[in-house]
């Protein structure tokens, strides 16, 4: 600051005699007084900026007067001779800085008041007054932010940030961050780093939120919670936004469609008709096979993809479809290992069940057999099934040569009661049949060529009826 500069020129008491002894001149001594007025801040921006209201001390004495205008440093920059002239001094093409307005009073002879020059080196009988400060902010600039972006669960725990990094070459009297929705809207105002790691997103519910960094100027408008980013007012500049998404916790929800049973037969078995939930929630998704343990089989993306799976291939046993909602911290969903042991963020839906039966009626042993129609009842005996046939369900059937069914006795002891005599002159062929739920055309007079279903039958036994 340029202190206060006041020269005597001629000393107090300093009488100069003139040529009528009765008159005595004493020089004029000046003074600036107090200016008031201001201070003044302006931003640098490309509009011009004048003071206004700056009043002079009625009581100032001096024959020469003038405003001077310096930098912070004393330098002029310029001398605007009156009040009008001085409110004319566009401020905004100075620069960002700061001046200082003076009121001189000054008499003849006065040396350094240029422009250029330095008031500290003012010379000849002057008066400074005091100064009124004029601060060329530059325009607020928010520059950059770093750090994120964030997701978190909604889950009920508290969820912070963390990490967030101003640009060190932001410009603004004044800051703050803003928390706002993805329509601006303002949820915060948290003033410092600080304040802003200490909110909780959680709270927030699920959505999405964005972080701003506000630097700006006294006069700022709309900086308020409940009103809209959109519509702030004033010398002010938003940074980057940092976006914070709030994920509801995964639910795969409940799908739909099967159960489904297949025959293990060498014939592609596919499923169809499955639904997901259109409730569900989760970043990523994925459906996932196991076998009844829970052993992982598969991870087709996509319904197309399970679709696409052909369960023959698996062989006989019990899978399970679920559907599965998760987000990026998931693990453990991997081929071999077992849906039990995921872990990270995620939900399960419910399961489909696929069964996958296999029938093999093995190989029937014993026989041939040779009967006469004799009127004296003729049973087979000795007829053995295969230890390791395979099915839900099993009978033997008896057929003529022609594959038309003539009994179905369930059991070796039923069979071994049937009386072949009755059955008159002809062949008679027996078979063991090993079946699943579902089997059709099992029915005297039927024909086992026609059977259908999942179902295998042995080998035939001939019994000849002479």
């Amino acid at each position: 600051m340029i202190k206060k500069m006041f020269l005597v020129v001629l000393a107090l008491g300093l009488i100069t005699s003139c040529s009528n002894d009765d008159d005595n001149v004493q020089a004029i001594v000046p003074n600036a007084g107090t200016i008031t007025g201001g201070p003044f801040t302006f931003v640098v921006d490309g509009t011009p900026d004048f003071v206004s209201g700056i009043a002079t001390d009625p009581n100032a004495v001096g024959t020469n007067r003038t405003f001077v205008v310096t930098d912070d440093q004393g330098n002029i920059l310029g001398l605007p001779p009156t009040n009008d002239a001085l409110q004319g001094v566009d401020f905004d093409g100075a620069g960002v800085g700061t001046c200082l307005i003076w009121y001189l009073r000054y008499e003849n002879g006065l040396q350094g008041a240029e422009v250029g020059m330095n008031a500290n080196d003012l010379q000849g009988s002057f008066d400074l007054s005091n100064s009124i400060t004029v601060n060329r902010l530059g325009a607020p600039d928010a520059g950059t932010i770093t750090g994120g972006p964030f997701t978190f669960i909604i889950d009920g725990t508290a969820d912070f940030v963390s990490g967030i990094a101003t640009d060190p070459n932001a410009v603004g009297t004044n800051r703050t961050f803003v928390v706002t929705d993805d329509l601006g809207n303002i949820l915060g105002l948290p003033p410092t780093n600080d304040a802003l790691q200490g909110v909780d997103f959680d709270g927030a519910g699920v959505g999405t939120c964005l972080i701003w960094y506000l630097r700006y100027e006294d006069g700022l408008q709309g900086a308020e919670v409940g009103m809209n980013a959109n519509d702030l007012q004033g010398s002010f500049d938003l940074s980057n936004s940092i976006t914070v998404n709030r994920l509801g916790a995964p639910d795969a929800g409940m799908i739909t469609g099967g159960p489904f049973t297949f025959c293990v037969d060498g014939t592609v078995d596919n499923v169809s008709g499955i639904a997901t939930d259109p409730n569900a929630v989760g970043t990523n998704r994925t459906f996932v096979i196991t076998d009844d343990m829970g052993n992982i089989l598969g991870l087709p993306p996509t319904l197309e993809a399970l679709e696409g799976v052909d369960f023959d291939g698996a062989g006989a046993g019990v899978c399970l479809i679920w559907y599965l909602r998760y987000e990026d911290d998931l693990t453990g969903a991997e081929m071999g290992m077992n849906a039990s042991n995921l872990g990270g963020t995620f939900d399960l839906s419910n399961s489909i069940s696929v069964t996958r039966n296999q029938t093999d009626a093995g190989t029937l042993s014993g026989g041939p057999f040779t009967f006469t129609v004799d009127g004296t009842s003729d049973f087979v005996s000795g007829i053995t099934t295969d230890s390791n046939a395979i099915g839900t369900n099993s009978t033997f059937v008896i057929t003529d040569d022609m594959g038309n069914i003539l009994g179905l006795p369930p059991t070796t002891a039923a069979l071994e009661g049937v009386d072949f005599d009755g059955a008159g002159v002809g062949t008679c062929l027996i078979w063991y049949l090993r079946y699943e739920d579902g089997l059709t055309g099992a029915a005297m007079g039927m024909n086992a060529n026609d059977l259908g279903g999942c179902f295998d039958l042995s080998n035939s036994i001939t019994v000849t009826r002479n």
